[in-house]
């Protein structure tokens, strides 16, 4: 029997990163050692307080039962006193938070709230895909915002047609960037205020690792703008800071009627979270921060390590700012795809294609911070043996 799939789900694309875990389990299965640069998910443990927190809570029978929707106010309270103390940023956590089932969950659903079939919503290019899959669900038309490194990976308000400009509805923004690794200014985030005002656009900020950044850099909130919360809200959670990214634990902050709205919609589709598991988010914002800094003193040793090593063959690699990503120009005479495909032929190594974040991306390749330094030492020793030196 053949059942025909929805439209909405046969005009999404593939999702990338299901795409690499195929390629790595087909290549395990041929008895490869395959070296995973491909997939950001951190590789060091949750933190030990954070876990005793969760066991705790978890026998706790008063957490056994259905949890709010919008979370706990006492999950709500300290992400609110989180956004105060970090970024100096005022919420009312009442009426200015909802938490989250991780922040990918809210992502995709915020375009079910505001966009109806035909809407057009501005993603980046390139981008973390589920911005334009969540736009593509509700029936919506991207218009991709090219990011190019002559802007430092900013998109060009003043490009976007005046015409689409006045008929999107929401734009994705994330800063630091997946997958370019790229910072936002102040003046840029001034400039989004003003177009979003001008247009009445709902912005939607990305910022999940404002707390991973190298050599003493501190990236900056968009709710730190003044009128940002006017015009816009920001998705964040407890995942890349604290290496949790399979505890499925966030919030999104900003504008009460949107949250609200997000709120009201995650009524209808989910539960809410294992209250159990926002106790534990909220000993990881509350508790000791050292943890922060050790885990990005590491990832700083692998940028560097990567980046000098791969450099040190002829290949040409920038140290971003934040992320646990490095962004790199494919060499001549390949495309995103094929180097790719050489590297994990020829080496064994997993890099990720630029075209699976856009067609922007075509030129680049994507490598993750999240391998010991042994392991990602010997990625270089395998790409330089197997791949050697490129031209550009």
């Amino acid at each position: 029997m053949k059942f025909t799939e929805a439209q909405r789900i046969q005009n999404l694309p593939p999702y990338l990163f299901a795409r690499i875990e195929r390629q790595i389990q087909k290549k395990r299965a041929e008895g490869v050692d395959v070296i995973s640069l491909g997939i950001g998910d951190p590789d060091m443990p949750t933190p030990v307080h954070v876990i005793e927190e969760l066991y705790k809570e978890a026998k706790n029978p008063a957490n056994h039962q259905y949890p709010s929707s919008v979370g706990m106010i006492d999950f709500r309270r300290v992400v609110a006193d989180w956004y105060g103390k970090r970024f100096g940023v005022q919420l009312d956590p009442q009426t200015e938070v909802v938490s989250l089932i991780g922040s990918k969950e809210g992502i995709a659903h915020i375009s079910w709230c505001y966009l109806d079939p035909g809407d057009t919503i501005l993603v980046p290019d390139p981008a973390y895909p589920v911005y334009a899959g969540g736009a593509i669900l509700a029936g919506a038309e991207p218009y991709y915002m090219p990011l190019t490194a002559e802007r430092g990976f900013m998109p060009n308000l003043a490009d976007i047609p005046t015409a689409v400009a006045k008929k999107a509805k929401l734009m994705f923004l994330n800063y630091p960037n997946n997958p370019t690794g790229a910072v936002a200014t102040e003046e840029f985030f001034r400039e989004v205020v003003a177009f979003a005002r001008e247009n009445e656009i709902l912005v939607c900020h990305d910022a999940p690792y404002t707390e991973v950044a190298f050599d003493g850099y501190k990236p900056i909130s968009f709710l730190q703008i003044p009128g940002a919360k006017d015009v816009g809200i920001e998705f964040h959670s407890v995942s890349k800071t604290y290496n949790m990214t399979g505890w499925r634990i966030g919030w999104a902050a900003g504008h009460p009627d949107v949250v609200e709205a997000l709120g009201r919609l995650k009524s209808n589709l989910d539960s809410g979270q294992f209250q159990a598991l926002q106790y534990a988010a909220m000993a990881a914002l509350t508790g000791p921060q050292d943890v922060v800094e050790k885990n990005n003193n590491i990832y700083q040793e692998r940028r560097d390590i990567l980046v000098d090593g791969l450099n040190a063959i002829g290949w040409k690699l920038e140290k971003p700012k934040a992320t646990i990503y490095i962004w790199a120009p494919v060499p001549s005479g390949y495309t995103s795809e094929s180097l790719t495909e050489l590297v994990l032929e020829k080496a064994g190594v997993v890099i990720t294609p630029g075209t699976g974040y856009g067609p922007n991306g075509a030129e680049y390749f994507r490598m993750s911070l999240t391998l010991p330094t042994g392991r990602l030492r010997e990625a270089i020793e395998r790409i330089k043996k197997n791949v050697g030196k490129v031209e550009f």
